[in-house]
């Protein structure tokens, strides 16, 4: 079987892989790279996800690119005005042409001697399997299964006679118009759901077992249409974006010193919108402080104008069990329902749910270290994407990618082929954290474990803090005695990674 080697391989087309590329092509022109996606189709999470009304709860000025203004009046977009952006990108800077649909990873090897992974695809459209190597391997897979969402085992599901639907996995046919629709779950999904299949259905509840906060604001950002018009646009894009970026900060800063005020704020919010008869202690009122748990936008107030008109409601209870013709609840209400949307979460998945070894060696991600957020004690040459809970994902990726240019092109400049984070003897009693610190949210939580561990002190930890990345990743020395450059076949042995994760 042929092998093709790259000197970057790139996982995942999506929003993140995407970025890479161009990343890659504008800093590291030199270098030849491809883009594994195992999907048909470019696109993630955007051409992944096709339920009614899906869009992003992130502003474009922030989940858009560094490098690409957002030109679309909205600033709160759906889903397909995503894709679009990001299919635009891929084909201005010739990206599309180095992406091989089709492709799902499925191992990856590295070789010390070779200085080089090995990496292992299959091919679902045609039953086969492709291997390549590379130099350096940059995982854009993002952080949750595809294969399938997040449902809890229901009581009494196999005895309901209705459809029961994963907003992951949505029917291109389901008709739901003039139907009773219960909404499993007060995610973003569901507040994104429950508006739009309200405009057709007969009647939509979303049916919750705790309450989410909950914070109306318009779609559109006034100030950057107005810059548009009178400043050069990409002038206008980054003040657009600083502009965002200092908000969504000073507001996360206000949750973690002054979580009080910030609830109240909120809670008034909901109640000038609903009115002082809605019960908004029981329906909107969390046990949690506010961003312990993603908060939820919604744009031009659509889910509250659907609980306003009656064509939406909410309930805030337990399922008992399923029944032939609906949900019955722990109060003893039962709720009829012709299709139950399951909008209970994602399966968080680690690399892409490809195994990995070095020389040898079973590689367990939950038993290293985080270094920067993005590469893993005792593995050479290997980065990997994961953005913001607490802000725009593609803020981090930005960043991460100008990380892996520099680093490659450093490894170039100082003749090494291989880099290795590893612990200094003064670390390794470091106290250790979660990967996502301070955040409640059950997916996380769920799974944790399997992610690798941040210390107390840079470089070994996940800040979650877009203004601290900067300085820690940006404007970091790349040479920080954490990070081991070598240029002969002894840099990882199969123990370096064991001994790391000790």
């Amino acid at each position: 079987m042929a092998t093709e080697h790259f000197d970057v391989l790139i996982v995942g087309a999506g929003l993140s892989g995407v970025g890479a590329g161009v990343h890659l092509h504008e800093k590291c022109p030199t270098k030849r790279y491809a883009i594994l996606e195992g999907r048909p189709a470019m696109g993630g999470t955007w051409d992944l996800f096709r339920y009614p009304g899906v869009r992003s709860d992130s502003d474009m000025h922030t989940l858009g690119y560094n490098f690409k203004p957002w030109r679309a009046a909205k600033s709160i977009a759906d889903g397909p005005a995503i894709l679009d952006y990001v299919r635009d990108t891929a084909a201005e800077y010739g990206v599309d042409e180095n992406i091989r649909y089709n492709h799902l990873v499925r191992s990856a090897a590295w070789d010390s001697g070779a200085s080089a992974w090995t990496v292992t695809a299959e091919r679902p459209d045609t039953g086969g399997v492709a291997i390549f190597t590379c130099n350096f391997l940059f995982m854009c897979a993002g952080y949750y299964s595809y294969r399938a969402g997040f449902t809890p085992a229901f009581p009494g599901i196999e005895d309901y006679r209705g459809q029961v639907v994963h907003p992951q996995k949505w029917p291109e046919d389901l008709d739901y118009a003039g139907k009773t629709v219960v909404v499993v779950g007060s995610g973003a999904t569901a507040m994104t759901l429950v508006p739009a299949m309200a405009q057709t259905a007969g009647h939509v509840t979303m049916l919750q077992r705790s309450p989410t906060y909950v914070v109306s604001r318009p779609d559109q950002d006034v100030l950057a249409n107005r810059l548009r018009k009178v400043l050069p646009e990409r002038l206008a894009y980054g003040i657009t974006r600083w502009k965002n970026v200092t908000l969504q900060g000073m507001m996360y800063r206000k949750t973690r010193t002054d979580p009080e005020k910030v609830k109240q704020l909120i809670l008034a919010g909901v109640r000038q919108e609903l009115g002082p008869d809605f019960d908004v202690e029981t329906h909107f009122t969390p046990r949690y402080n506010p961003w312990d748990q993603r908060l939820c936008l919604v744009p031009n107030s659509d889910l509250f104008a659907a609980l306003r008109s009656g064509t939406a409601s909410v309930v805030t209870d337990h399922i008992d069990s399923f029944t032939k013709t609906g949900i019955r609840l722990k109060s003893g209400e039962e709720l009829p329902a012709d299709i139950v949307v399951t909008a209970t979460g994602l399966n968080m998945a680690v690399m892409g749910e490809a195994s990995f070894s070095v020389d040898g060696a079973p590689v367990d991600f939950g038993r290293t270290w985080t270094y920067k957020g993005m590469m893993f004690s005792g593995v050479p040459n290997l980065v990997s994407t994961f953005g913001y809970i607490n802000a725009s994902w593609t803020l981090r990726a930005d960043l991460t990618c100008e990380y892996v240019c520099r680093l490659v092109n450093h490894l170039d400049k100082v003749g090494a082929t291989q880099v290795t984070p590893r612990l200094r003897e003064n670390e390794e009693g470091m106290p250790a954290r979660p990967w996502i610190d301070d955040f409640s949210a059950g997916y996380m939580q769920r799974e944790m474990h399997r992610f690798p561990r941040q210390g107390d002190r840079d470089p070994w930890i996940n800040p979650q803090d877009y203004q601290r990345d900067k300085k820690m990743i940006r404007h970091g020395a790349i040479e920080d005695g954490a990070l081991r450059f070598d240029k002969d076949s002894q840099a990882a042995r199969p123990q370096a990674v064991l001994q790391a994760a000790e």
